[in-house]
């Protein structure tokens, strides 16, 4: 009986490498690669009303915010995405331009190919992140909002916000409404 061949595993160490070179942006989870896919314009714009909001709410702090082509490293599981936007306030973060890990806030704004995951497994992988405190999922065709936010008990407590409501998002201290966060859809 003949061995199995043997197939050669990426690490994050190789991801690095490999991805450096590539034209488009891929993720990295349990040693497999996939492609990141393009966004559409109410996606894109959204994501940049939050931004802007964000960034705009915390200059001058040691707090920082980025956008989706600044890559997140969840180590425990050597894997690395590219949220949205995510915010990190760490020193550590802020010595390393290429890869953040201990992000505050992280921000998906969700389409339809990608909803379940954002929701489902992204949200476990994430909640592996000690300084994670908010993860923040917006809808687009409901323009509605779930933050779910870390308890002092260690538990994840949703707090939904319906369409026209304004956005709490309380591990920054920040307010947002409904007309700037849909601004311009």
């Amino acid at each position: 009986m003949g061995q199995a061949a043997h197939q050669p595993v990426m690490t994050g160490a190789d991801y690095l490498a490999w991805e450096a070179m590539q034209a488009e942006r891929h993720e990295f989870v349990g040693a497999e690669v996939f492609a990141m896919a393009g966004a559409e314009d109410r996606h894109v714009t959204v994501c940049g009303n939050a931004y802007i909001a964000l960034r705009q709410h915390l200059g001058g702090t040691p707090c920082r915010t980025y956008m989706a082509d600044m890559r997140l490293n969840v180590a425990t599981l050597d894997s690395y995405f590219y949220p949205d936007i995510l915010v990190t306030c760490s020193a550590n973060d802020r010595a390393s331009p290429l890869v953040k890990s201990e992000p505050k806030l992280i921000v998906e704004v969700l389409s339809p190919s990608t909803a379940a995951y954002d929701r489902g497994l992204k949200f476990s992988h994430y909640r592996s992140l000690p300084s994670l405190q908010e993860y923040v999922l917006i809808d687009l065709d409901t323009r509605c909002t779930d933050c779910y936010l870390l308890g002092a008990d260690g538990l994840w407590v949703l707090h939904p916000f319906a369409s026209g409501q304004t956005v709490q998002l309380a591990s920054v201290a920040l307010d947002i409404t409904a007309a700037q966060l849909f601004a311009e859809i």
